[in-house]
């Protein structure tokens, strides 16, 4: 019987690591890349589509066994994509976190709003959370990529 201690079995573990990092090649990752790269407005388009059935059906009243998770979808996709595009200055990782749980709070805000006011209904929440996610995302849309006044062609020149 062998007793290994913690250490040892780190060691054997990174060094296995290592190994197996140092023999992939650089064109694989870099192809992994552009492929996820190329089906990103694929997968974009597929998730507004989505979240735009789950708002639909929600707001028709129409029963599918459809409705419920698109409906899910949409009420966490349309905040935390209006939240994302709002924060272009954030890492990739750091927007992700903050528009998710911006997301859910959004959502908590709204229900707990709707409820206290005896005003919940699912058609009100999908819609004041459609709305509450629209305002975010057309102000960043009127403002463009690089911010106020970065498209009027108003620069100073020098002197």
């Amino acid at each position: 019987m062998q007793i290994f201690d913690r250490s040892s079995i780190r060691q054997t573990s990174s060094t296995s690591r290592t190994s197996r990092t140092s023999s992939s090649s650089g064109a694989s990752d870099a192809s992994r890349t552009s492929g996820l790269a190329e089906s990103f407005p694929l997968l974009a388009g597929a998730a507004v589509g989505i979240g735009g059935v789950g708002a639909a059906l929600a707001l028709a009243d129409v029963d599918s066994p459809l409705r419920a998770p698109f409906t899910l979808f949409f009420l966490f996709a349309a905040p935390a994509a209006a939240l994302a595009g709002a924060l272009p200055r954030l890492d990739a990782l750091t927007r992700t976190v903050v528009a998710v749980i911006g997301a859910g709070a959004l959502n908590l805000l709204v229900a707990q709003a709707m409820l206290a006011t005896h005003v919940w209904s699912v058609r009100g929440g999908v819609l004041a959370v459609g709305m509450l996610s629209a305002a975010p995302l057309l102000t960043t849309l009127a403002r463009g990529p690089y911010g106020p006044g970065a498209r009027g062609g108003h620069h100073r020149q020098g002197g």
